[in-house]
């Protein structure tokens, strides 16, 4: 689960971790309102709140010098498309902003914590190239990104943090606070079951200071009942539609660019069925994994939704009978046609416990179906049907 940087702000400051001092706001006046009763001063700074990063290169974070200008940043902001590198050509509607105290930057650098699956250890990374794409740096100057293994059972220990600190070049006052920054950074993400936790920029302000001038967390949903807190800032308006209807009916579905909608069971069965998509020369549409426990109104409700989707121009059904059994899918995919009028080309693969059954189902059922022997019979046969409709 993805949170606002906002949202973030407030995690961290729970744990100690130094942040500018902001509150987010839905209208140019409250916007106003806040900058001059709530944080004074004479420079502000006004943040698009979307579940994306490269805001500022998209026109969404400003620097207001006047409350005049707090009040026609907000106005612009509000409502915009913002387009990002993260967001995608279609963008991303800004329905809320943060807005800040200004803050008397001196340096500014980056730190991110993140799972590093090949070891399956906790990395904390750290670059000087603060304010830049980290994916661009790790490109075009890996030697630029520090990385410390962090041992679980012991966590980010204090002469961790000092050569983390050291390595971004801070001394003095810098370097003591960098390294309670650092302690307080890691024990806020490993205290929420957090999957990323980035900060880009980092800043030192001119007085010493250290602190998160952005904010980036991302959430382990396996985890989020230990959260109930974290899960309250879900914000569904920055989730697509379609992802949102399926958690209703606890699916695996993420929506993707192709045109071949995907219903399977087994994460691994789904990630592989969508590689032979792409080898046949095919593109998927989605990720959706009905799961072990699924049942005919689950079955059904997913085929609904890969139906839902205006890419979808044919549909590859990709079943193993293990615990979820083939003629639960196929008594779903039949109640979901009865629903909805279905003209797009169906491919179905079914192997396992009551295949036998499920085929006779779905060949009783008056639904035109393509039916196919192996994985790689099934895409062929799916790209085969989007080239004769194209």
């Amino acid at each position: 689960m993805k949170i606002h940087e906002y949202q973030a702000k407030e995690i961290l400051r729970k744990y100690n971790v130094p942040v500018p001092k902001g509150f987010p706001v839905f209208t140019p006046e409250e916007a106003v309102k806040v900058a001059k009763e709530e944080l004074g001063g004479s420079v502000w700074v006004v943040k698009a709140q979307i579940h994306a990063g490269g805001r500022g290169k998209g026109g969404g974070v400003k620097v207001a010098k006047s409350l005049h200008e707090v009040y026609e940043y907000s106005k612009a902001i509000l409502g915009m498309t913002l387009v990002t590198h993260q967001t995608g050509p279609e963008g991303q509607v800004v329905k809320r902003l943060l807005v800040e105290q200004g803050i008397n930057i001196e340096k500014e650098l980056y730190i991110g914590i993140t799972l590093d699956r090949a070891i399956s250890k906790n990395v904390l990374m750290a670059s000087t190239e603060g304010g830049m794409e980290i994916e661009k740096v790790a490109e075009e100057s890996p030697e630029k990104i520090i990385k410390e293994t962090i041992e679980p059972s012991l966590g980010l220990r204090p002469h961790q943090a000092r050569k983390i600190a050291f390595a971004l070049g801070l001394s003095g006052v810098q370097h003591k606070n960098a390294v309670n920054f650092l302690l307080a950074f890691y024990k806020a993400y490993d205290a929420t079951d957090a999957s990323l936790a980035e900060i880009n920029p980092l800043v030192v302000t001119k007085e010493g200071d250290v602190m998160a001038l952005d904010a980036k967390m991302n959430f382990d949903d396996n985890a989020l009942y230990r959260h109930r807190d974290i899960m309250e800032y879900r914000d569904i308006d920055e989730e697509d539609p379609l992802e949102v209807e399926a958690s209703r009916y606890n699916l695996n579905y993420i929506k993707l660019d192709g045109n071949v909608g995907c219903m399977v069971n087994g994460a691994g069965l789904a990630m592989g069925t969508m590689d032979i998509i792409k080898l046949a020369g095919g593109e998927p549409a989605n990720f959706l994994d009905v799961g072990g426990g699924a049942n005919k109104e689950t079955v059904a409700n997913g085929f609904k939704i890969i139906l839902s989707d205006p890419n979808v121009k044919a549909i590859l059904i990709n079943i193993f009978g293990g615990i979820v059994r083939c003629d639960r899918v196929a008594e779903g995919v039949i109640n979901a046609a009865k629903e909805i009028d279905i003209n797009l080309p169906i491919v179905v693969r079914l192997e396992g416990t009551n295949a036998k059954e499920a085929r006779e189902m779905l060949a009783k059922s008056g639904l035109s179906l393509i039916p196919a022997s192996t994985l790689a019979d099934a895409a062929e046969k799916i790209t085969r049907v989007l080239a004769a409709n194209n």
